[in-house]
């Protein structure tokens, strides 16, 4: 029978089609605003990287700017004109990288083919124009010298990392001592003496690698190159401080294409630098991911677990009522409930009595007694479980009563039943539940600033020292760092590209897993369905 659609006949409230169309449009909407959101994140975070062009705004007030111009905006008082948001850069001899100029004064604008966009470690870009570099050739001779510079800087840094594991060994048995001492070990035995051998040897040479790397820096800084901003002020910047730099006005599309993809692969493998607007997401990105998986390893077993014993075991009463009451509302309590929880329990509670228990030689500094991301990871498997639950048990629910019975009566166990039967053909609501907390535990902020996440981590929590994966560590996380450089930072205008482009990477890798875990989900699906059996 085809439904009405005239909406005078009664079977068109009878059949409840308005609320139809109500639920579609719904829907609808909700498309387009997340659809929108994905367009606005997308257009600001993509364009990014590509090099701007350089323009030169000669100021009827004989004022003169070099900048890219990143914001248009009318302004109506008496009379429409517009304004012009200038990034200018030159932080160091400016005092700000943003201007707002008028357009109206503005007498004349051009585009100096050899102006120069110089990338810098710190105080942000330059802009400006060559006036000498070390050897003579203009802005070939500057881009030979500072390859060669970076090559020695290479080396340099290859010096940093062996100092770096020499500080780690040392580290181990600055512990080892700790630890000897606690246990009222003689001064004079061999255990306290070699471990002091030891220590003095990794000394000597510690300090000489940081002697060498240090005359090595010394000896770097010393070639540099002076360059001129539009008003005349001269800067000279050591080769070293320079990351990268390109003339953007007379760059061509392949020119501006492997810009964009050094700064790609930046973003992705290098560490941040600039207080986190500048750089790459290398430490963010890792901690997302291994926080994300930390937490899926005890998460989801647990949210399996609860809900078979609560569907196939648990006996209908008022206790499994209230259980199931208390689990549907855990979902709906306010994250920084939970990370208030983790303080308490996991890090005040758990980790003081680990720490006292296993490493009492090193307090009263803490080892587990601080903010790591095992309690972080913890923290959200708790705050996700629920979802588990509630869509496991959906999903065990949805499984008709005869499959069960069909089991049992070929003389198959429950547990057997359970394992072979129910589990196998639920898996693709568990895999559902798992999806929907994976995805809100990527994007939670609130708990983790309470329980291991900062700003900068000096050491990520996987490295190449045993045990490998350091769990008592702090970590970066991508949606940390949206908050912090998006409302923390001193310089909001210049943090503002890199909120965008952290968000789209967070929407990328939450994006990333949930299809992973769908295309697995489809093909459990089409393997244990009903009707496959």
């Amino acid at each position: 029978m085809k439904p009405s659609t005239n909406i005078k006949s009664p079977g068109f409230w009878r059949l409840g089609e308005p609320f139809v169309w109500l639920t579609g449009a719904a829907m609808a909407l909700v498309l387009i605003l997340a659809g929108g959101m994905l367009v606005v994140v997308a257009g600001n975070g993509l364009g990014v990287f590509w090099p701007a062009r350089l323009e030169q705004f000669e100021m009827k007030d004989k004022t003169v700017l070099l900048g890219a111009v990143t914001q248009r905006s009318a302004v109506r008082n008496g009379v429409a004109h517009s304004r012009l948001q200038v990034k200018v850069g030159n932080r160091d001899l400016s005092g700000a990288d943003f201007r707002w100029i008028d357009a109206d004064a503005v007498a004349r604008t051009s585009a100096p083919p050899d102006a120069l966009l110089v990338e810098r470690r710190e105080f942000g870009d330059f802009h400006g124009f060559l006036v000498r570099s070390a050897t003579a050739g203009g802005v070939d001779g500057l881009r030979a010298d500072w390859l060669r510079v970076r090559a020695e800087f290479a080396g340099v840094a290859e010096l940093g990392k062996a100092v770096s594991k020499i500080n780690d060994r040392m580290e181990g048995i600055r512990r080892d001592l700790l630890r000897l001492r606690y246990r009222n070990a003689p001064e004079s035995g061999s255990a306290i003496r070699g471990c002091l051998a030891r220590q003095a040897e990794l000394k000597v040479e510690f300090d000489r690698l940081v002697a060498g790397q240090t005359r090595s820096l010394e000896g770097l800084r010393r070639h540099t190159a002076t360059f001129r901003d539009a008003a005349g002020r001269e800067k000279e910047i050591p080769l070293t401080d320079i990351v990268r730099f390109c003339q953007p006005n007379i760059l061509g599309v392949g020119g501006k294409a492997g810009w964009y993809l050094e700064k790609v692969w930046e973003l992705f493998f290098a560490e941040p630098r600039e207080a986190n607007t500048e750089g790459g997401l290398f430490p963010a990105i890792m901690g997302t991911v291994m926080m994300v998986f930390l937490m899926s390893l005890f998460s989801f077993p647990l949210g399996v677990v609860t809900a078979v014993y609560l569907r196939e075991y648990a006996r209908d009463g008022w206790l499994v009522r209230v259980v199931r009451i208390a689990v549907n509302n855990l979902a709906g309590i306010p994250s920084i409930v939970y990370g208030i929880f983790g303080l308490g329990f996991f890090i005040y509670g758990v980790g003081s009595g680990l720490d006292r228990l296993f490493f009492p030689e090193r307090l009263p500094t803490p080892t587990f007694g601080t903010g790591g991301i095992l309690w972080a990871s913890l923290t959200l498997a708790l705050l996700t479980v629920p979802v588990v639950i509630v869509a496991t048990e959906e999903a065990l629910g949805a499984i008709p009563a005869g499959v069960r019975h069909a089991s049992l009566a070929l003389g198959a166990t429950k547990l057997q039943t359970l394992l072979r039967v129910l589990l196998p053909m639920a898996s693709p609501g568990i895999m559902t539940g798992f999806i929907l907390a994976m995805a809100r535990a990527a994007g939670e902020v609130a708990p983790l600033m309470i329980t291991g996440v900062v700003k900068l981590a000096p050491a990520m929590p996987l490295d190449g020292n045993f045990p490998f994966f350091h769990v008592d560590r702090k970590f970066m996380h991508l949606g940390f760092h949206i908050y912090d450089i998006g409302f923390q930072s001193p310089n909001v205008e210049a943090a503002k590209p890199m909120v965008y482009v952290t968000t789209l990477l967070l929407l990328f890798i939450v994006l990333l897993m949930s299809s992973s875990a769908i295309l697995l989900r489809n093909r459990m699906k089409k393997r244990y369905t009903l009707g496959s059996f």
